[in-house]
């Protein structure tokens, strides 16, 4: 398969790297100056499941060679997907898949609203890795994993064959039949993460390791898990407590991504993440006074950054 994947960053970097390792069909749509750095140097990652180095992938900017693509893989930031969506509207052919990997469920709308809902799959992955400022790949935890699936759970020809592109890799690639349903655990569980440790400016364990900080972790995913009951959402029964428990385990110097941007100066994804579900919540008269306090929190660091000032 012809396989896009957007930007060459963090995630895209990564799993793009490992299907290049197996030999699949791999270009990377950038940025010039990313472009530039990746025929300087190469596509770097450095792994705990065995470092790549390819000394000149297939690169493209927007605009060029504007023929379609099998799939496409967008993993950008939420606050860069209306640029994406507009970048890879040249390279959607008929028979295009579009794969997000992005944190939460609003993404969807937009796509689909491009796109077409056809054209739209289900995904999500589980990776900590960062992007070094020499354009380095660093991936550090056992977890590597991407699932992708039919939003409707069938396993149609395509996903069948996009399961097949995507085997025998050394990275998880995995076809789900729930992945709306998996999608939305990851949404509740991101929400409660980064959502506490932007809120204490902490990693987890410190949190949990306070009382009334366990008690608030448990009343954000109480609070979140209800908005997303009420529309409907489809949890399984006991999603909760799977979420609660996980937070539980998570190793003690665990830090958010959106955690991370707020300690680097940069944009977050509040918005996509907190914003979103807060107006379902409005819209159904449900209060959350923590999330909201999570929310007020990044907009009032985020307006420092409008100001030209450090808010940390």
């Amino acid at each position: 398969m012809k396989i896009l994947i957007v930007g060459a960053g963090a995630i895209g970097g990564y799993f793009g790297g490992r299907l290049l390792e197996k030999g699949e069909d791999v270009t990377f749509l950038v940025r010039e100056k990313r472009q530039q750095q990746l025929r300087s140097n190469g596509l770097l990652v450095e792994s705990i499941h065995g470092d790549m180095r390819f000394a000149e992938p297939k690169t493209i900017l927007a605009g060029e060679n504007t023929e379609p693509y099998d799939v496409i893989l967008v993993s950008t930031k939420s606050y860069h997907l209306d640029g994406a969506v507009e970048s890879i509207k040249h390279y959607v052919g008929d028979e295009t898949m579009v794969l997000p990997l992005l944190n939460g469920i609003a993404h969807l709308d937009v796509l689909t609203e491009a796109f077409g809902a056809e054209k739209v799959i289900g995904g999500l992955c589980f990776i900590e890795t960062t992007l070094t400022q020499d354009g380095k790949i660093v991936q550090t935890s056992p977890i590597h994993d991407l699932v992708f699936g039919e939003r409707n759970g069938e396993k149609t020809e395509r996903i069948l064959q996009l399961e097949e592109a995507f085997s025998g890799t050394k990275a998880s690639f995995h076809l789900s039949e729930k992945i709306q349903q998996e999608m939305w655990h990851k949404y509740l569980f991101i929400t409660s993460l980064s959502g506490i440790t932007s809120l204490f400016r902490s990693p987890i364990g410190p949190i949990r390791d306070q009382e009334n900080g366990w008690k608030t972790i448990e009343s954000l995913v109480h609070e979140t898990a209800e908005i997303m009951d009420k529309i409907d959402a489809p949890l399984a029964a006991g999603a909760m407590d799977g979420i609660l428990g996980r937070m539980k385990e998570i190793g003690h110097g665990m830090k958010s991504s959106l955690q991370r941007d707020m300690e680097k100066s940069l944009l977050t994804e509040a918005d996509h993440l907190f914003g979103y579900l807060l107006k379902k919540a409005e819209q159904s008269g449900l209060t959350a006074p923590i999330l909201s306090a999570i929310y007020a929190n990044v907009k009032i660091y985020e307006s420092g950054l409008g100001a030209g000032k450090n808010p940390r």
